[in-house]
């Protein structure tokens, strides 16, 4: 009886193994594609557009740090409200700014967009300014009664005020209204206009129309930036870097796999498994973060899967020396994960402390690969100390196999 009840337990055992091995694999093969095409990607996977401006001391303004970030701010709220996918913008140095624009076709009225300073200025007969953007709560195209493109502004509350006092002054007059110096619309005043909202006309299509509410809304750049290069990466260029990706995560993934499963014979296949509950994990972890991804970062995210089994060889090592000294299969896999357990946090925090350290003081195509291996290499040793533990211990529970040849260990007596 005793015994029967022994191998319904060990059959239960191999059973729910056997059940995990096959979810795990479905479950990778059933969203893997899912979660690598919901990943953004940079530039260089893509196409695109590289613009690299710099800002420039003038009469009036000065460059400064604070002035820097006032114009990184601007310009990502212009790039979001352009509709442009998975931006990037940032600081090169002290005062040159790098923007990357994913999808971006057009590059020539990308920074006449993005760059534009966008002064805008009301000013009467006499050439004196009496208001500014600043004055502004809002800009929004639309089209008029007679289907003519125009922009609706809204003023703020004490814009509004000004705006009714400037109309008032001026009925039977000219108010210019001017972009960076350059008149847009100079229409004579008939009445005064006191509901806090005027018009710009003047543009010839609908989008010309959004791109000057576009600026408007943003409002102006606090110093003048200039264009320092531009560059067009093409979109077969960019599929051409994903294509090879695709195919060096592919070799790099399969090699690994065959490595376990030749050194470690079962204990390897459950490493493989393991490997794959890893994969899912890094893609899940990229997709809740809104990760880009770059070549760097998928180059950081290759290298991490050759350590993402680095843990499972220490532990089998141990496992096996373990197994040498005479202890049983159970008693020999909890040793080899206890004595392999300091030897792998100490060998992975000092990488993720690097990585952090290049993340932070790296430029940004460093901080994509120190992003990707930091996080793989967390991800991995979360895997092998847990699911590939777990996974060994389900089918030692089965005592299915005896032999520590199975296990990497030499071919021996069945224990």
């Amino acid at each position: 009886m005793e015994k029967k009840r022994n191998s319904s337990v060990r059959s239960g055992a191999l059973i729910r193994f056997w059940v995990v091995i096959a979810a795990i694999i479905g479950i990778f093969l059933a969203s893997v594609g899912w979660l690598a095409g919901h990943i953004r990607q940079g530039l260089d996977l893509q196409g695109g557009t590289h613009i690299v401006m710099q800002a420039e001391d003038t009469e009036e303004n000065k460059v400064t740090n604070e002035a820097i970030t006032q114009v990184i701010n601007i310009m990502q709220k212009r790039v979001n409200e352009m509709g442009l996918t998975e931006p990037i913008i940032q600081r090169e140095g002290a005062n040159r700014i790098i923007i990357e624009l994913p999808g971006e076709k057009d590059p020539q009225k990308a920074i006449e967009t993005i760059g534009k300073t966008a002064v805008l200025q009301f000013k009467d007969e006499e050439g004196n300014v009496k208001l500014t953007g600043e004055d502004l709560k809002n800009a929004k195209e639309q089209m008029g009664q007679n289907k003519q493109p125009l922009v609706a502004l809204e003023f703020s509350d004490e814009g509004g005020k000004k705006f009714g006092a400037l109309t008032a002054a001026n009925i039977g007059r000219h108010i210019g209204i001017y972009l960076d110096g350059e008149l847009l619309t100079n229409p004579v005043v008939n009445e005064a206009i006191t509901g806090g909202s005027a018009v710009i006309t003047g543009q010839r299509t609908l989008e010309e129309a959004k791109d000057l509410a576009i600026l408007l809304r943003s409002g102006a750049l606090p110093v003048k930036v200039s264009v320092m290069e531009v560059r067009t990466v093409g979109p077969s260029l960019g599929q051409d870097s994903k294509d090879k990706s695709v195919v060096a995560f592919t070799i790099g993934l399969s090699l690994v796999v065959i490595f376990m499963l030749a050194v470690y014979r079962m204990a390897g296949f459950v490493a493989d498994v393991a490997l794959l509950v890893y994969v899912l994990i890094l893609l899940g972890i990229l997709n809740m973060l809104h990760a880009t991804l770059t070549l760097p970062s998928v180059a950081g995210v290759i290298l991490s899967i050759g350590m993402a089994v680095d843990a499972n060889v220490l532990i089998f090592e141990r496992f096996k020396e373990e197994i040498a000294s005479g202890k049983m299969l159970r008693l020999a896999v909890q040793s080899g994960f206890k004595r392999a357990f300091v030897t792998i946090f100490d060998a992975n925090m000092t990488v993720i402390i690097t990585s952090c350290i290049l993340f932070f003081l790296g430029s940004a195509t460093v901080k994509g690969f120190a992003f990707s291996l930091g996080l793989g290499v967390a991800v991995s040793m979360f895997t092998a100390i847990t699911v590939s533990r777990t996974l060994l211990m389900f089918l030692i529970d089965a005592n299915w196999i005896h032999n520590p040849w199975w296990f990497g260990g030499k071919r021996g007596y069945d224990r």
